[in-house]
């Protein structure tokens, strides 16, 4: 693949190569694995994205387990469980960008976050600490003997279901107990059963290299955490930037500023961008992009909508709130990327109990190329067989068709 000159040399990019810099960066012009992808090829994708966020929704596959596919193809699931959760770990639970897997090594920059729990965690958890700290404290104590140990199992130490503490999940006062340790790093993920969360104290979980490490100052961490950002998305606004990792507005724009100075960060224009973007040092920027793949409604190239309107222009919502009659592309709707183009968009489904993926509708997006749904089926026949699914059921919903097998 040939790449363009250094970007130190380049003050102002055009949207195409700002699209194909995107692509680079999160590792879709990286080659796929010829054989079955290892641990080695985990962590080249994770080096790209930098987490993987998590997600309870269940219609296709869980969130954590699509960017992977989009980027190795067909791999076995277990390699990540073991990442996550077998020794050694390569990967934690925590809030990254929304609840996310984050290699270890990040974990002291997140110690600012955990310091912080008091006034930033969600408003339940915080009531449960203050109105009851006592009764964190013995839950906590419960982890640390029990662990690792879900939720229902504390519960029933004492005695059953206690006080439900609002109507957010209905989720009782230990889940938001440890919930709150959770967010204040005082307990983490062990392991989870299918997608309960088994908890158990750091000191058990991580390795003890990331435990020693010392914990960089608040400044210093969020300025390491806009690299990490620009780094994962090659090109970025200061908004970009500061929502990878959900950073507070505070500060940010003396971090930036920071950054450039020491020329950890390089200021650049993009054509059609209203705001200032900066560039990871060393970012390149493709020639061309030949990539194919589906691409899951939480992966980083496309969470924050409106960039993925400005890199791609593709104007992307997720229905799955939207009651079904007022839905325009469906309720799990992947775009597929061919080439270095958001080119059309699939609603799809797991349906387990026939054997089948479900193509509930397949749309293409203007200026689509004639080779759309070729492609298209054959990355679902591909996705198909790493569900363990016999085939693609298509609806002959949308306006995209796809040719039979």
């Amino acid at each position: 693949m040939g790449l363009t000159p250094a970007v130190a040399t380049i003050e102002r990019l055009s949207v195409a190569q700002a699209r194909r810099l995107a692509l680079a960066a999160q590792g879709f012009n990286d080659p796929r694995p010829s054989g079955l992808p290892d641990r080695r090829a985990l962590r080249r994708v994770v080096g790209r994205t930098g987490l993987f966020q998590i997600d309870s929704v269940n219609v296709l596959a869980r969130a954590h387990y699509l960017p992977l596919f989009s980027r190795l193809g067909p791999y076995p699931t277990a390699l990540l469980d073991r990442a996550a959760y077998a020794a050694p770990r390569d990967l934690f639970e925590y809030w990254g960008h929304e609840a996310s897997l984050l290699p270890v090594e990040v974990q002291p920059l997140m110690r600012w976050r955990m310091a912080e729990a008091d006034n930033i965690s969600w408003g339940n958890m915080r009531e449960v600490f203050r109105d009851r700290p006592e009764f964190v404290a013995q839950v906590l104590a419960d982890v640390e003997r029990e662990g690792p140990v879900s939720a229902g199992e504390i519960e029933a130490l004492h005695g059953g279901r206690s006080h439900k503490a609002g109507p957010w999940w209905d989720w009782s006062r230990v889940k938001l107990a440890l919930e709150y340790l959770f967010w204040a790093g005082a307990v983490t993920t062990a392991s989870r059963r299918g997608f309960e969360r088994l908890y158990d104290i750091p000191e058990r979980v991580l390795p003890a290299a990331v435990l020693a490490t010392p914990t960089p100052e608040r400044a210093q961490a969020h300025r390491e955490l806009l690299v990490l950002a620009a780094r994962s998305f090659g090109v970025a606004t200061e908004r970009d930037l500061r929502d990878y990792y959900r950073l507070p507005v505070e500060g940010i724009k003396t971090r930036l500023a920071e950054l450039v100075e020491a020329g950890s960060l390089l200021p650049v224009a993009v054509e059609g961008w209203r705001q200032p973007a900066y560039l990871h040092p060393q970012a390149t920027v493709p020639r061309r992009v030949d990539a194919r793949a589906l691409i899951a409604p939480f992966d980083p190239l496309i969470w924050e909508r409106e960039r993925a309107l400005r890199i791609f222009g593709f104007h992307y919502r997720i229905e799955i709130y939207v009651p079904a009659p007022k839905r325009v592309h469906g309720y799990y709707v992947l775009p597929f990327l061919l080439g270095d183009r958001l080119v059309a968009r699939v609603d799809l489904k797991a349906d387990r109990q026939a054997g089948v993926l479900r193509v509930q509708a397949a749309h293409a997006e203007p200026g689509a190329p004639a080779e759309t749904g070729e492609e298209l089926m054959a990355e679902l026949e591909s996705m198909a067989e790493w569900l363990g699914l016999s085939g693609v059921a298509w609806t002959g919903r949308g306006d995209l068709p796809l040719p039979a097998r």
